[in-house]
């Protein structure tokens, strides 16, 4: 073993138990010797930790047990590395360390230290010699860094160096190749000690309030990065609750592994639609007859905290008349506002002898004296009433009266309620608004209409009755409702439903610029729940901050379950707006919930509110604040995951025990109370119910089989649809059977279907009519006695390369089929490992017909569309730091941009729905068993609903059918139904896949009647035929010269795979190393030709999937040396293992022949049915077919596309164009031509076939949009057009500017332009 390799990472499957994974976290194998025939394994070991005996003893015999091999030997020794230089590359050094902010070019050599992103290693255009690039960064700057080294170089240093790991580097500072930016070029390169932050804390606290990135635009926490840091800290569990969201559970769950509980929750939009503002306040009881102080006040602004009483006024109402009035100005202290004065009347030379508002409050009070009060908009008046009253020592606890209260509830059908609106629509006197004295007189008169409704509709007559009407009424009265916030967790699973049923209603029901619960819905499903109060947005700080009395206060939190305080810090934008005058306040309204806990006996819990993971990760949000315009983007605001201790200082005001109560005793507490709750069971699969689904497909396939092959089908059949039959039979076999039953039904609607993915690897799939694809290994197959033979020699790839045969029994000739397909790249190995996945491509035409089927099939309260989850993609991004840093004149390397940018990346922005994926809800289950709905991108107008979660994580639970619309099974369509109108209708399924003069225009356009030099046409004639028409593909053509319909496949998974072809496969067969067919063009090709060559076909099936994932490229697969050493045994050439190694992805062998038959048969039509390939082509598969572009001769065509193939800066629309001037130009070579558009004859979308051409339809005209052209065609019918201006008048959606084009296409020739009559 040439190379020092991790522990876990050369035995990768091995599951340790935690303390011996503790224990060789810093392990490395250095050498090791397997004995295949002893199967026996000895292996040298260095490990920083010290190994006790027994320890090493167990650990050889689970190694042995997990591998099944007869002895493990295991040799420990001390890592002679660790605790010295740590050197990757040159020599341990010593210096002082620079800031990388402070690098610049004067300074030559510095020594920097910092964590590595966008690493990349790769060979230069210059044979042999390869450059490392990363960027490096210390959380305050960044700067680049290049190294050149020769290839035996890379080997070593490529793959030392990877994203994420700490580095210290000695180098010299040098301005990059464009001399516009830094970098650094290393002559050292040692690793760096960076272990992070800790919790230290003997007893850890609970973090109850975490936003992670699916906090939409807001949080930037990574869910899996921050629940292993706390399972690392120690912290017992960790609650998820973004905001109105859910969507972070499944990659909590995930990150969770068993190591730290789940606190699963939101925090919502809570809107109290019950009881949020009550009309009376306090307890004394009267008639509505008896005397009741009406009143108002007038401010110097809206802030209790630091504005004053300019003004007092106050009536007496009794028995529906006012007996008694009383006014007095306040003296402020303070000079007016012009705003205020302009808005009171009120001037500082009238309130300059005004009382003080010791002495008006104490008059005011007299005057009051005991009775009850009223308010229109209580809360104000009553705040600043008591506010003053505190302040000079004066009692005040009154029962009141809120007349707006009332309005809203009783006059639902006004929409707004101000006093001076209320009292229009009540038909009152009108009054001087915004003075206190009139306006009390108001409320008065207000009350009087008010108490007699209630008295006369509710039968009511005494002021403690009003609150329990007021309740029947406030979910349907009037008034903006602001959304505050609540944490909602849920308890166990019961729970868990109720709040995906919170949050789906949230969505469906309530979305008013946020996803709103409101009270009545909460407390319908409160069940299961505990509810927290949640942050300064909530309803309780609210209130504290409005200086509430105490009873309301007490009201309010009685609701919640625990109370919840957060850092001043987190508050400080009160400070700086204007809302406290000082951080002591902010502390005050902590003292304040803290002290209501305690006396009603509720749990108080600090939190955090967290938004980003580590301090340093400020920047990154406000870098998203900025990008929403927030006018405070920048201050500060350390909302980040706090340790133990950090949170304990936070609140140490509080005291010493009362902190680590608030801290550590209730968050705990409450996590207590909280059960482990499952969030989907892994693998288990929902499906619905099909009536008779198992028999039925057991049925269809055996009668299939027989039709096919006979009563007595040859074994290997027998045997292969017994094993799959067995994985699937009353496992999967709903999800077969949906399937066939939408492919029937779209069959039966003329329209073929497409296979995509992996589904053909299944030969009861094909055997039940759900896909084309028969997987068996090449064969013939006789269709009058069914005598079969197989070729299992390998030297035919399918059954279509074969050559034609007559029947040895019968005489018949006989068919050709099998792609030779395993199962196991379906459902895995040994057959049940994967819940199988149907992707099928149906007509874009008949798509919508198919999902309307499927509602049909299981109930469209049991079918929604998949959601999904669009996130801030990189290049987004760093144009919000671009615009960021720009606006505020910082310049920066571009390293530094690269670093803010990802920071950004993967930030919930919005969701959305997968084109064609549908999820079925079994019919006894609700989808809220499993995840919450929604609308697609919040659109409460939409008729879509879709999955909250985003469907990949529920596909091992719920049938999910792809059910997508293509453009190839409609253009199958049309080009059958052209061919019937030409002549006689040719049936694609029926067309031969080994048909010579199709095949040929893969390598030739001679059968086309073209040369193969034509610059534009080039070697091939495969332009315009999907998955071959692509310059990148056509070039392909040329480099392999296909002859064989599997060579078509291999190409198909050469051009979708990823690292396949370039730099892999292409260099193979150009240097003529090994042929196509040879090589690996999709993921199967592994598996079968491992096995081939005698590997285990376990093992065979296990190289192929860490291969096809890229888990080999990217160094994740630990058991690569030894397959490597397997694969060498049995004599795999070095070419092919190294090829291997280079791929990223690999495409399903079954998704590549689906696709490659459909491209087959409209290649087949180019050739033989011209007419009908062209004007399908044109008609669907063409992006910008403009006529005024593509209706001309081949010279201009041709000499437009090298104009666009010559211009740089060519539009997106130029490239999509030149595609369609590329087969236009083909049609006109083969001697076809375009006619005019006909104002009589033309289709509205598609081209018609004419003698030797077509004839263009209306949309083909530049900016003619579909409706208007079915528009005009409708209009036209029965019409003789005897003028332009008759015509446009008739087809009224065209504009003028349709009209000048189509006028300049030849549309009106010998059509005049005016109906008038010439006399002479």
């Amino acid at each position: 073993m040439a190379e020092r390799v991790p522990f876990f990472t050369l035995f990768e499957s091995f599951q340790a138990p935690r303390q011996l994974r503790l224990l060789l976290h810093d392990a490395y194998v250095v050498s090791g010797v397997l004995d295949r025939e002893a199967r026996t394994l000895e292996v040298q070991i260095e490990s920083g930790e010290t190994l006790p005996q027994a320890a090493q003893d167990a650990l050889q015999q689970m190694l042995a047990q997990q591998y099944d091999l007869h002895r493990v030997l295991l040799h420990f020794r001390s890592d002679t590395r660790k605790g010295e230089s740590g050197v990757l590359w040159g020599k341990a050094f010593t210096g002082k360390l620079t800031s990388i902010r402070e690098l610049n070019i004067k300074q030559g050599n510095a020594i920097v230290e910092g964590r590595v992103f966008k690493s990349e290693c790769y060979e230069t255009r210059r044979k042999g010699m390869w450059t490392l690039n990363f960027d490096l960064t210390d959380e305050n700057g960044s700067v680049a860094v290049r190294k050149a080294m020769d290839e035996k170089e890379s080997k070593v240093l490529g793959s030392a160096v990877s994203d994420g790991m700490w580095l210290r580097l000695q180098g010299k500072v040098e301005l990059t190749y464009d001399g516009k930016d830094i970098m650094l070029r290393p002559v050292n390169i040692m690793k760096a000690d960076h272990p992070g932050r800790r919790d230290d804390a003997p007893e850890k606290r609970v973090e109850l309030h975490l936003h992670t990135q699916m906090s939409s635009m807001d949080a930037l926490t990574d869910v899996g990065k921050v629940v292993k840091q706390a399972a690392a800290w120690g912290h017992p569990a960790i609650a998820i609750t973004d905001h109105g969201t859910v969507q972070a559970f499944p990659k909590a769950r995930d990150a969770a592994k068993g190591k730290i509980k789940i606190l699963y929750g939101v925090e919502g939009y809570y809107v109290n639609d019950l009881d949020d503002r009550v009309a009376v306040h306090g307890g004394q009881e009267q008639d509505f007859d008896d005397e009741i102080v009406c009143f108002d006040i007038e401010t110097t602004g809206l802030k209790v905290q630091r504005e004053a009483i300019t003004e007092i006024g106050a009536v007496v109402l009794k028995n529906g008349q006012i007996i008694d009035k009383f006014q007095t100005f306040v003296n402020p202290g303070r000079r007016l506002t012009p705003e205020i004065i302009g808005l009171t009347g009120i001037t500082d030379a009238m309130l300059e002898d005004a009382p003080p508002p010791e002495e008006a409050l104490a008059a005011f009070l007299r005057f009051v004296d005991g009775r009850p009060l009223a308010a229109h908009n209580a809360e104000f008046d009553i705040g600043f009433i008591r506010a003053g009253c505190r302040r000079a020592g004066l009692d005040f606890d009154p029962t009141y009266v809120d007349t707006l209260i009332l309005a809203q509830n009783l006059l639902p059908e006004l929409h707004k309620y101000k006093l001076d609106i209320v009292a229009e629509h009540l038909d009152l006197p009108a009054f001087n608004h915004h003075r206190a004295s009139d306006d009390a007189g108001m409320v008065a008169y207000m009350l009087i209409p008010f108490f007699e409704k209630m008295r006369r509709e509710m039968g009511i007559s005494r002021l403690q009755e009003i609150n329990r009407e007021m309740e029947k009424l406030r979910p349907m009265g009037g008034g903006n409702r602001h959304p505050k916030h609540i944490i909602i967790l849920a308890k166990n699973k019961l729970g868990l439903k109720h709040l995906y049923q919170l949050v789906s209603a949230s969505n469906l029901k309530h979305f008013k610029r946020f996803p709103i619960i409101p009270k009545t819905e909460l407390v319908k499903h409160r069940e299961g729940l505990i509810i927290g109060s949640a942050c300064e947005a909530g309803e309780l700080f609210r209130a504290v901050a409005e200086n509430k009395d105490r009873a309301e206060l007490k009201r309010i939190a009685s609701f919640y379950d625990y109370l919840e305080i957060q850092p001043i810090c987190n508050n400080m934008f009160m400070l700086r707006n204007g809302t406290v005058q000082s951080e002591e306040e902010l502390r005050e309204f902590n003292r304040t919930i803290v002290s209501l806990g305690r006396e009603l006996g509720k749990p108080v819990c600090a939190t955090g509110d967290v938004h980003f993971q580590e301090p340093e990760d400020e920047v990154y949000r406000h870098i998203l604040l900025a990008s929403k315009k927030f006018a405070d983007a920048d201050a500060p605001l350390p909302i980040y995951f706090k340790t133990t201790e950090e949170m304990l200082a936070e609140f140490a005001y509080l005291g010493e025990a009362e902190a680590h109560r608030v801290v550590i005793d209730d968050p705990r507490a409450i996590a207590d109370r909280i059960e482990e709750i499952e969030l989907l069971p892994p693998g288990q699969l929902f499906p619905p119910r099909l009536e008779n689904s198992e028999q039925e497909l057991h049925d269809m396939v055996w009668r299939k089989c027989h039709e096919l092959y006979g009563d007595e089908p040859p074994q290997l059949i027998v045997d292969r649809l017994n094993v799959e039959l067995k994985s699937i039979l009353g496992k999967y076999d709903v999800v077969y059977m949906s399937a066939q039953k939408l492919v029937q039904r779209s069959l039966e609607n003329g329209y073929l279907v497409g296979s995509r993915g992996s589904v053909g690897s299944s030969l009861v799939a094909y055997m039940s009519g759900i896909t084309e694809v028969n997987s068996l290994p090449p064969h013939y197959r006789c269709p009058k006695c069914k005598n079969t033979e197989f070729v299992t020699d390998g030297s035919y790839g399918c059954g279509a390369d074969m050559p034609e045969k007559d029947c040895p029994e019968c005489g018949t000739r006989m068919n050709r089929d099998g792609f030779d397909i395993p199962f196991e790249t379906f459902l895995g190995f040994p057959g049940n490992e994967k819940t199988p996945d149907i992707d099928l491509n149906f007509s874009g035409e008949y798509q919508a017909k198919a999902h309307k089927y499927t509602e049909t099939l299981f109930g469209s309260d049991h079918v929604f569309r998949a959601g999904t989850i669009g996130t801030l993609a990189e290049k987004t991004a760093y144009g919000y730091v671009k615009k960021y840093l720009e606006e505020r004149g910082i310049k920066t390397t571009k390293a530094e941009e690269n670093r803010l940018a990802l920071g950004l990346v993967g930030i919930k922005r919005t969701t959305g729905q997968h084109p064609g994926g549908l999820v079925v809800v079994p019919q006894d289950m609700d989808v809220t068993d499993f995840c919450p709905v929604q609308h697609p991108a919040d659109d409460p107008n939409s008729d879509i609903i879709t999955t909250h979660f985003e469907y990949h994580c529920m596909e091992a639970n719920l049938l999910k059918l792809d059910e997508l619309g293509h453009d190839d099974p409609t253009m199958i369509r049309m080009m059958e139904d052209m061919s019937e109108q030409l002549g006689e209708r040719v049936d694609a399924q029926q067309i031969s896949l080994s048909d010579p003069d199709t095949m040929s225009i893969f390598t030739s356009p001679a059968v086309l009647g073209l040369p193969d030099d034509d610059p534009i046409i080039g070697k091939t004639g495969s332009i315009g035929i999907p998955e071959f028409g692509t310059p990148f593909t056509r070039q392909m053509l040329v480099d392999t010269q296909p002859k064989q319909f599997d060579t078509l496949i291999r190409l198909s998974g050469f051009s979708h795979g990823t690292d396949v072809w370039a730099g892999n496969i292409h260099d193979l067969i150009v240097n003529g190393i090994a042929n196509v067919n040879e090589t690996v063009g999709c993921r199967d090709d592994i598996m079968l030709y491992l096995i081939s060559m005698g590997l285990d076909p376990k093992m065979s099936f296990k190289i192929m999937e860490a291969v096809r994932k890229g888990k080999v490229k990217g160094g994740k697969a630990g058991d690569w040396p030894m397959w490597v050493e397997e694969m060498r045994k049995h004599d795999v050439p070095e070419w092919y293992i190294e090829s291997l190694a280079k791929i990223g992805y690999l495409f399903p062998k079954a998704h590549a022949v689906a696709y490659v038959m459909m491209a087959f048969r409209i290649a087949w039509f180019k050739v033989h049915e011209p007419l009908a390939f062209y004007a399908t082509f044109f008609s669907i598969r063409a992006k910008a077919f403009d006529a005024a572009e593509c209706c001309k001769d081949a010279d201009a065509l041709r000499r437009r596309i090298r104009e666009i193939e010559n211009n740089k800066d060519a539009t997106a629309v130029e490239q999509d164009l030149m595609t369609t001037l590329e087969v236009c130009y083909e049609f006109c070579l083969r001697g076809f031509h375009f006619e005019p558009i006909d104002i009589y004859r033309s289709d509205a979308t598609k081209f018609v076939v004419t003698e030797n051409g077509l004839l263009p339809p209306f949309t083909s005209v530049r900016g003619l949009g579909e409706t208007a052209a079915l528009d005009t065609v409708e209009k036209r019918k029965g019409k003789d057009f005897t003028s332009v201006e008759e015509f446009s008048l008739c087809c009224n959606k065209l504009s003028q500017t349709h009209i000048d084009q189509l006028r300049a296409l030849g549309a009106f020739a010998g059509l005049p332009e005016t109906s008038q009559l010439t006399l002479f």
